[in-house]
């Protein structure tokens, strides 16, 4: 099928659980779109085009595309790379979604086709009209940078201390694979906005009453992470393993939860970072865990010591 404001193919409709298939497709458009923009980036570097972030490259007017294309070499190269990468990630108006472009916060004002949800600190949630699937439109805020990621400092009473600081194009498209990945709501990439809003299409499910108590509900993949390795400014900080790679993932509250048609609670937002690679020289014992962990999830800290007796 296709979707409603792109035309392009959508595997999510309203309340409906796509099936294991589907899922997988949309996983796989989330790798490639990222291995998409990392030959973009590679491209850009190879020309020494300079960037302050991700969206200038994806917000380069067409006619500056067909220059890029005509100056051949290198240039040619980074003209092609655009346009894969806009097949993965269309270049569309706020006015394609229904909002009116002659008003200052077009978000702010009544939409025919999209039904204002609420808002958090990194997007604002619509439901369409007329598939009845979520809209989700990741604002830039300072600098260019968009949504949250996890930053690591040294901790005191840990070997790390994680909090949440503001991310950047590539954080944003990484974490929504996470969030597929996860088992969460299937969630799909639709489009940027000229604006340089990200906007992400979810499907639909019942939200939680606030407060209410996740622990119980968290994805099965996630491992606790011991208190002596990791604190962390947000809800039931975790660790995730997408493929090989060792993820934190937190900010696990009722809000960022849904009980879909199957009667499962489904996550629909997170906040996450690769873990640090430079761990080794941090704390050998962490390193350890990382790799036994990796193996067995369900590894204490220490070689056959409980957790809680550390």
């Amino acid at each position: 099928m296709l979707d409603v404001f792109t035309r392009k193919t959508t595997r999510i409709q309203g309340r409906l659980l796509p099936r294991a298939g589907a899922r997988a497709e949309i996983r796989d458009d989330h790798e490639r779109r990222l291995a998409s923009l990392a030959r973009l980036r590679a491209a850009a570097e190879k020309c020494d085009l300079r960037t302050d972030s991700d969206q200038d490259l994806f917000l380069l007017a067409e006619d500056e595309v067909i220059l890029l294309e005509g100056a051949g070499g290198e240039w040619a190269e980074l003209g092609g790379a655009i346009r894969d990468f806009r097949a993965w990630l269309p270049l569309l108006r706020l006015e394609d979604f229904g909002f009116s472009a002659a008003v200052e916060h077009p978000l702010e004002e009544p939409n025919a086709r999209l039904r204002y949800l609420h808002s958090g600190v990194e997007a604002s949630a619509f439901l369409s009209t007329e598939c009845g699937s979520v809209y989700k439109f990741y604002l830039p805020r300072e600098e260019k940078r968009v949504g949250s990621v996890f930053g690591f400092r040294a901790g005191g009473e840990a070997a790390w201390q994680a909090e949440a600081v503001l991310g950047g194009y590539r954080d944003l498209l990484e974490k929504l694979l996470l969030i597929h990945a996860l088992g969460g709501a299937a969630t799909e990439v639709a489009a940027v906005t000229v604006e340089g809003i990200l906007v992400a299409k979810q499907t639909l499910g019942e939200p939680l009453p606030q407060g209410a108590d996740t622990s119980r509900h968290l994805p099965s993949s996630l491992i606790e992470i011991p208190s002596r390795f990791l604190r962390a400014n947000r809800d039931h900080p975790r660790l995730f393993f997408l493929g090989e790679s060792p993820w934190l993932v937190a900010d696990l509250h009722a809000r960022n939860f849904v009980r879909c048609t199957d009667g499962e609670l489904r996550v629909i937002d997170i906040v996450a970072a690769p873990w640090p690679e430079s761990a080794s020289p941090r704390d050998p014992l962490m390193t350890e865990w990382l790799e036994r962990v990796r193996r067995d999830p369900g590894a204490g800290a220490l070689r056959a010591s409980p957790d809680d007796e550390l």
